[in-house]
């Protein structure tokens, strides 16, 4: 495990490792036990979309293990305006211990990944969001005391957040259904490999454009934003589109009486979800958000320790 693209890279084993650490680290910030497992070690994050979450959980989470963040928006590097990522990637292995980027295309992280000698963590990428879905693994785990035989579902837009939900349940055993509109359905590459996952494992796949089918009897219910960074020419017609996928309490009615409620957030209140949800006694999606401070030391201390 050289880095941190996809979910659909890693081994079972390495997931619930990454789980399990997270979790660990979690409990000795609680209890005051320091961890400065990157003592004198430099992570660079790249940033060409802003993130409230993303940035303020890598560069307190690097603090925590003792190592030193370095924030690089697109505006103090030459990656925008020319410069190859083999340069760039180059480059910065000489100086960086590890380089966390969060961006548009998934193919640069990719070529990044490749070309750098160093780690490399996919903070987001216009196809997958593996460090959310981890946090959303852990947090599922300290609600429900298990992850093997959960129904987890997803109602909403075939995005990076989908298409991490299938690879991260394939790997820990959690039976994912996935609803979304036959105009705005899944990546069929992250299909195909999200259903080979699920093949060698323990748990189950749905894909559907019934929402009431996704959600029935499920432990965990999610959804996101209907218009991420990049779309808003496309607002208008993804609310008409959604809005009969909205999660509120009609819907939600469907779900166990114990079903958890997440959002990787921001969150639009009054479209994907309704504030009697999100703000309601189901709704656990301030500690997701908490969780990828641990979650995500535990990706760095493992890939840069």
């Amino acid at each position: 495990m050289k880095d941190l693209i996809s979910l659909h890279d890693l081994t079972s084993n390495e997931v619930k490792g990454l789980l399990d650490l997270g979790l660990k680290l979690k409990k000795e910030l609680k209890s005051g036990i320091p961890h400065p497992l990157l003592k004198g070690k430099t992570l660079g994050m790249i940033f060409t979309k802003s993130s409230t979450r993303t940035r303020v959980s890598f560069e307190v989470g690097m603090t925590q293990l003792g190592g030193y963040p370095l924030f690089l928006s697109s505006n103090d590097i030459q990656l925008g305006r020319g410069e190859t990522i083999h340069d760039t990637a180059k480059v910065l292995e000489r100086y960086l211990d590890g380089i966390m980027i969060r961006t548009y295309a998934h193919s640069d992280v990719v070529e990044l990944a490749e070309e750098a000698d160093i780690p490399v963590i996919n903070a987001l990428t216009d196809l997958l969001h593996p460090c959310q879905v981890l946090a959303d693994l852990m947090t599922a785990y300290e609600h429900k005391g298990r992850l093997e035989g959960l129904k987890f579902a997803y109602i909403g837009d075939g995005n990076n957040m989908a298409h991490s939900i299938m690879y991260g349940c394939a790997k820990v055993g959690v039976n994912c259904a996935i609803a979304t509109t036959k105009d705005y359905q899944c990546n069929e590459e992250v299909v195909e490999n999200a259903k080979a996952d699920f093949a060698a494992g323990s748990a189950d796949l749905l894909l559907t454009e019934d929402p009431i089918e996704a959600i029935k009897d499920a432990d965990i219910v999610y959804t996101d934003t209907w218009v991420s960074m990049g779309m808003e020419a496309e607002k208008a017609e993804r609310q008409k589109v959604f809005m009969p996928y909205q999660v509120n309490k009609e819907l939600f009615a469907h779900a166990k009486d114990d079903a958890i409620f997440m959002h990787c957030l921001p969150a639009y209140r009054g479209f994907e979800v309704t504030e009697d949800i999100i703000d309601g006694p189901h709704s656990v999606v301030f500690d997701e958000a908490e969780n990828r401070l641990h979650v995500q030391k535990a990706v760095m201390a493992t890939l840069m320790g």
